[in-house]
């Protein structure tokens, strides 16, 4: 039976959510988990630093392979090695030496981190090759390129938000190694999906050099480093500092941080994937452009800082979490909704892979230094209200530092800014 390009593209985002639930689960699971044995915020962040390195190198390549034996291969390759980690965590015990742990554990990470990045850019790359090349209408193209990827954008992180309180559930539940047992079997399932699809989705008419790896284009260059930039600033306060800080500071169990931090991602999901929508709303019914980037950046920067300073002015701290991550949230969701359409608006069908991976390369180094940073941070502070502030500051300094590379953007063809 041959497959639409729609039907193709319906069963590569069906893995991709089944495979974000999985991820989004894992993530709460070592956290909480490892917190729970008596691991630093420092130790905490360590485990993911092959997981966030390798998603850096696998991006890079994983664009290349993609393009030259397309993109079901990658996408295959992703599902069964992120079956594989799952597989290797069920039998972490607590009785294990801490340096063992440690170091099964970053191995463990390290094949999720390849996992998850292989299946991202095969599904957002997918993308470009299902939306119709519109030559008489190019701003027609473009509305619907942006919002397919809005659509794609916004129902993976709202997934990734039910995994985070799943972790939190199965964690409370079942306990880390049934967890990881259970979630490696209903990934197996997604993954007979995946066996229908035929060979050339994504794959280059021409096999590209290995020197093709690096992207030539100015807009995809500064795009990439403002999106170092934005996702370290999220990651350098959300990933390890939040959650631990709910847990140290104000109590909260397991499942309730679970389940708070998952809603947060649900509703930025939902934010995303309706950003043409809501864009229509505020009565700007054309296709973003760089003038989107940087007004979205700008106003990105100011959040953190503020709630920053309502913890050290000692308000509700409740409310302050609460407010602050609403407000984050919705401006953080429309930067990474614009961003993900502009990378595909600067890059043609052909190519799509490459850029892509390259993009996300750069999305996947933010993402490990901002971890990095949160667990080194957090601790930096005597107590953990003032670790929280600490890594709040140097949210909004990397959102600054995302927009001002955002000046250099060149306008996208067509397109107004």
């Amino acid at each position: 039976m041959k497959l639409s390009p729609l039907q193709q593209y319906g069963i590569v985002t069906a893995n991709y959510w089944a495979f974000t639930l999985t991820d989004g689960a894992l993530r709460m699971l070592v956290v909480f988990h490892f917190h729970q044995l008596g691991f630093t915020t420092l130790e905490i962040a360590a485990l993911f630093l092959f997981y966030e390195f390798f998603g850096v190198v696998t991006n890079l390549y994983g664009g290349w392979i993609g393009a030259r034996y397309g993109l079901r291969l990658t996408l295959w390759m992703g599902t069964l090695l992120q079956i594989l980690s799952l597989l290797m965590l069920i039998p972490v015990a607590a009785g294990w030496p801490k340096l063992l742990s440690v170091i099964y554990v970053m191995a463990a990470q390290a094949i999720s981190g390849i996992a998850k990045d292989l299946n991202k850019m095969s599904a957002k790359s997918a993308i470009k090759t299902v939306v119709p090349e519109t030559p008489d209408d190019q701003q027609q193209g473009q509305k619907q390129l942006f919002k397919w990827v809005a659509i794609l954008t916004g129902s993976k992180n709202a997934l990734k938000g039910v995994g985070f309180f799943l972790g939190g559930v199965l964690l409370t539940a079942f306990g880390f190694n049934a967890a990881v047992g259970w979630m490696a079997a209903g990934l197996a399932l997604a993954f007979l999906l995946t066996l229908v699809l035929p060979g050339e989705i994504g794959k280059m008419k021409s096999k590209p050099a290995f020197a093709a790896l690096f992207s030539k284009s100015q807009g995809i260059n500064v795009l990439s480093l403002a999106r170092f930039f934005l996702f370290g600033a999220r990651d350098v306060w959300f990933v390890v500092a939040l959650p631990v800080f709910l847990e140290a500071s104000l109590g909260w169990s397991f499942w309730e941080i679970g389940g708070f931090l998952g809603l947060w991602v649900i509703v930025y999901g939902i934010v995303q994937g309706t950003a043409p929508g809501l864009r229509k709303l505020w009565g700007q019914t054309a296709p973003p452009g760089v003038s989107a980037v940087q007004f979205w950046s700008a106003l990105l920067t100011a959040i953190p800082a503020l709630i920053a300073v309502a913890l050290w002015r000692e308000v509700d701290v409740a409310v302050a979490i609460t407010a602050g991550l609403a407000a984050f949230g919705v401006v953080f969701a429309m930067n990474s909704s614009i961003h993900s359409y502009m990378v595909l608006a600067y890059t043609d069908a052909e190519s799509v892979s490459l850029n892509v991976g390259f993009y996300y390369m750069a999305n996947a180094a933010g993402r490990l230094v901002g971890t990095m940073l949160s667990g080194a941070v957090f601790m930096l502070g005597k107590t953990e209200f003032a670790g929280m502030q600490a890594c709040l500051w140097a949210s909004s300094l990397l959102v600054l530092l995302s927009w001002f590379s955002s000046l250099r953007l060149p306008a996208i063809r067509n397109v107004p800014g």
